[in-house]
């Protein structure tokens, strides 16, 4: 099952990678954030989980935040372990200092898993230090759930 959940985030991380350049025209890729989601069940109209994740950059020792991703919507059903992928973008590559992604995302997400799932998250916002997360993430997962919610991720 682990090896299934690899594989299909590996196929859309190099799909999302593929498309970054369109998306992000006047910024530069940075590094790829790359999260561990705690286990947890969708309330129906909500649900809020933790998060650990790694800041990974070419020449850099990797950063670890810890984070809470809410949503607000249907959500429906309990989820094991989740993986999400954002590619990370600033306006350069000098601006890339230490604990430069800490900040409040909004925007939207959607899931469905049964057994194995996939889901994305539409995500906008950031610090004050001008870094944005890839507006659409790719994430594998396993559970069963349902959810298409509004969405808000913090990092610390």
């Amino acid at each position: 099952m682990k090896k299934l959940v690899t594989a299909a985030i590996a196929a859309i991380v190099i799909a999302a990678a593929a498309a970054a350049p369109a998306q992000a025209d006047s910024r530069v890729q940075v590094g790829r954030l790359s999260c561990k989601v705690d286990a947890g069940v969708g309330l129906i109209i909500g649900s809020q989980k933790d998060m650990t994740c790694k800041f990974i950059r070419k020449g850099h020792k990797t950063e670890i935040y810890e984070g809470t991703i809410r949503k607000l919507g249907l959500d429906v059903g309990f989820t094991d372990q989740t993986r999400i992928e954002w590619l990370v973008f600033s306006a350069s590559t000098s601006n890339a200092k230490k604990r430069s992604l800490a900040g409040t995302y909004v925007g939207g997400s959607s899931e469905a898993t049964f057994g194995v799932g996939l889901g994305a998250n539409w995500l906008i916002g950031g610090s004050k230090r001008g870094f944005a997360l890839q507006p659409v993430s790719v994430q594998a997962q396993t559970g069963l759930n349902l959810s298409f919610a509004f969405a808000g991720l913090t990092l610390y």
